[in-house]
C-alpha cells in the first residue's frame, strides 16, 4: 500500500510530457480563467499551480492590456445597471468579439476604475458612502476602503521594503500614502512646498517610480513629476514642451509621452532615449484623418489613447461617436469596433491570481459575490 501511494505521488502530471514542461511552459502561459479550469480537472495541477512562485511567474506571462469601461444602461428606468471592466486585447489574429471580453461586471454603484497595479483595480463609488474599493477580477475578491473624502488618487504601487500595496493620495498642496489593509489614516509625506499635487492624468509605474505629466500654464514649461515608491519621495523630471495636457505610457522598455496639437489633428509621440539623463526624442508625428473619419463614424469625441502594441510599435485608440477606432502610425485606419465604450486614461490591466493578505481585512470583503455580477 505504501509503495502504491508513493508511486501515485511521484506520477507525472501528464503521461506524455515531463512535469517541468507541463507546469512551466504550458500552464504558466494560460489565461487565468483557463488555468482555473485546469485546476478543477486535475488535483496534481491544482497543487502545482497554487504555489506563490508559480503564481508570480504566471502573472509575469500575462499581457498588459489597455482598460476600457462599458456602462450597461436601462433606457426605460434611466439608470445604469452595471459597469463592465474590459481589457482591450488588440493582439493580432483576434476577432472583434474576442478583443473586448469583460473580466468583471460590477453593480451600478461604481463610477469606474481610478488606478491599477499588478492585477488590482481601484474603483470609485457612485455614492459618497461607498468611497473607494479595491478588487481583483481574476480572483474575484472585493473589499471597501476607509473613507478618503477630499483625496485625489495619484496611483497604487507595491512598496518593496515592506511588501505592502499602497495608495499615493493628494489633497491640495499636500501628499499622503495609505497602506491597503491598514486601520491607520493616510500618512502625510513630504512634497515640494506650494505645488498643487492634484492631477487629472493617470500615473505610470516605470522603473519603480510613479510618473505623471504636469503642465505649467503660467511659466509655459512642462515637467514630469516622479514619485520613488521605495523611498516615497518626489523629484522632477524634464519633459518636452508640448501644447496642453500630455499622457505618459511605457513603450518597449522606455517612458513615452503623447500630446495633441491645438487643432487636435496631430499627435506627437516622444520617448526617453536616455532615462537617467532625461533625454527625450520625438519618435512619431501622426496626422489623424479627423475630417474623413468624422464623415464615416460621427463626431470625434476628443478621447484618444496611445497604446503600445505587442510588436514594440504603437497604435492610437480614438473615440468617434460610439465607434472605437485603431489608427496606425501612418494615420491609417486599422480596425473599427461599434460599441459605446468609455476610456480609462492610460490605465492597463495585467491579470494576476496572486493572493494578498490585505483583502480579508477590508470592510465588506467578499469572494465571487456582490458587487460582482
Amino acid at each position: 500500500m505504501a509503495e502504491a501511494a508513493g508511486a501515485a505521488e511521484a506520477a507525472p502530471l501528464h503521461g506524455g510530457l515531463p512535469d517541468e514542461i507541463v507546469v512551466w511552459e504550458i500552464l504558466v502561459r494560460l489565461p487565468p480563467k483557463s488555468l482555473l479550469r485546469c485546476r478543477a480537472v486535475c488535483p496534481a495541477w491544482r497543487r502545482a499551480t497554487s504555489t506563490r512562485d508559480f503564481l508570480l511567474a504566471h502573472h509575469a506571462r500575462q499581457p498588459s492590456l489597455p482598460l476600457l469601461c462599458d456602462y450597461d444602461f436601462d433606457y426605460v428606468g434611466g439608470t445604469d445597471i452595471s459597469l463592465d471592466v474590459i481589457p482591450f486585447d488588440h493582439r493580432a489574429g483576434l476577432d472583434a468579439v474576442d478583443q473586448l471580453q469583460p473580466v468583471a461586471r460590477l453593480g451600478k454603484s461604481f463610477f469606474g476604475v481610478r488606478a491599477s497595479c499588478d492585477g488590482l483595480l481601484l474603483l470609485s463609488g457612485r455614492y459618497r458612502t461607498l468611497g473607494f474599493s479595491i478588487c481583483n477580477p481574476a480572483t474575484r475578491q472585493y473589499g471597501r476602503l476607509p473613507q478618503l473624502d477630499g483625496f485625489a488618487v495619484l496611483g497604487i504601487y507595491p512598496h518593496s521594503p515592506t511588501g505592502e500595496y499602497r495608495l499615493l493620495l493628494a489633497k491640495s498642496d499636500a501628499s499622503y500614502v495609505f497602506t491597503l489593509g491598514s486601520d491607520q489614516p493616510p500618512k502625510r509625506i513630504w512634497c515640494p512646498v506650494g505645488e498643487n499635487m492634484v492631477c487629472e492624468s493617470s500615473s505610470v509605474l516605470f522603473h519603480g517610480s510613479l510618473h505623471w505629466h504636469v503642465q505649467q500654464e503660467q511659466s509655459g514649461s512642462n515637467m514630469v513629476k516622479v514619485f520613488n515608491t521605495t523611498t516615497e519621495s518626489f523629484r522632477r523630471m524634464h519633459a518636452p514642451s508640448v501644447p496642453g495636457k500630455a499622457n505618459l505610457f511605457e513603450m518597449d522598455g522606455m517612458l513615452g509621452m503623447s500630446s495633441f496639437n491645438d487643432a487636435a489633428t496631430t499627435i506627437d509621440i516622444w520617448t526617453t532615449q536616455d532615462y537617467k539623463s532625461e533625454a527625450w526624442a520625438i519618435k512619431y508625428r501622426v496626422a489623424l484623418p479627423v475630417a474623413q473619419l468624422t464623415v464615416k463614424f460621427g463626431k470625434f469625441g476628443g478621447k484618444w489613447r496611445v497604446i503600445p502594441s505587442c510588436d514594440g510599435d504603437v497604435l492610437v485608440l480614438a473615440k468617434f461617436g460610439d465607434w472605437l477606432l485603431q489608427i496606425d502610425m501612418d494615420g491609417k485606419l486599422v480596425s473599427c469596433i461599434y460599441r459605446p465604450l468609455q476610456s480609462t486614461n492610460q490605465l492597463r490591466l495585467k491579470q494576476s491570481l496572486v493572493q494578498h493578505a490585505f483583502f480579508p481585512t477590508l470592510e465588506g470583503y467578499v469572494v465571487n459575490d456582490s458587487p460582482f455580477i
